[in-house]
């Protein structure tokens, strides 16, 4: 799905195949942003069949601004026990720093928000760090509700 974003001087579309190794780039830059651990090197192989297999696990958005991919969001269907129904978790969203406070995030998040109901979701959930403070901001401003609870991960 292409957004019109001329405003901004470029679209909000799917990720093809062909981004991937920017879309990598991406992610490792968001990571470091958030502290997080460095990424596998083969990302860009991982997300392949993540993303373009017959059966994709989830979907990636990306912002092209007059052919530089400036940013993505990636997301996945998931289920919610209480409520008994799909939800759509967003997992990343990200824009180059440069191009912050540009409208390029919401209209990544209007992407995500249209696939959440194309899929028949009920809801998009995601988290963000705590010391975020732009980023909750931003996410106030779009209507979102924040939800207190602390995230944990364990290695298997």
């Amino acid at each position: 799905m292409l957004m019109d974003t001329t405003r901004l001087g470029g679209t909000v579309r799917p990720a093809v195949p062909a981004d991937l190794p920017t879309v990598a780039r991406l992610c490792a830059a968001h990571a470091t942003f958030e502290r997080a651990e460095p990424l596998p090197d083969d990302l860009a192989a991982r997300l392949e069949s993540a993303l373009f297999s017959a059966h994709p696990r989830a979907w990636c958005f990306v912002a092209d601004h007059k052919g530089e991919l400036i940013g993505y969001a990636t997301c996945s269907l998931e289920f919610s026990t209480w409520q008994a129904a799909d939800y759509l978790h967003l997992d990343c969203l990200f824009i180059t720093e440069p191009h912050r406070g540009e409208g390029w995030g919401r209209k990544l998040l209007d992407a995500v928000k249209r696939t959440a109901a194309a899929l028949g979701a009920v809801q998009v959930q995601w988290q963000t760090p705590d010391w975020n403070a732009d980023a909750i901001r931003f996410y106030d401003r779009a209507g979102a509700q924040a939800s207190s609870k602390v995230r944990f991960s364990l290695r298997v």
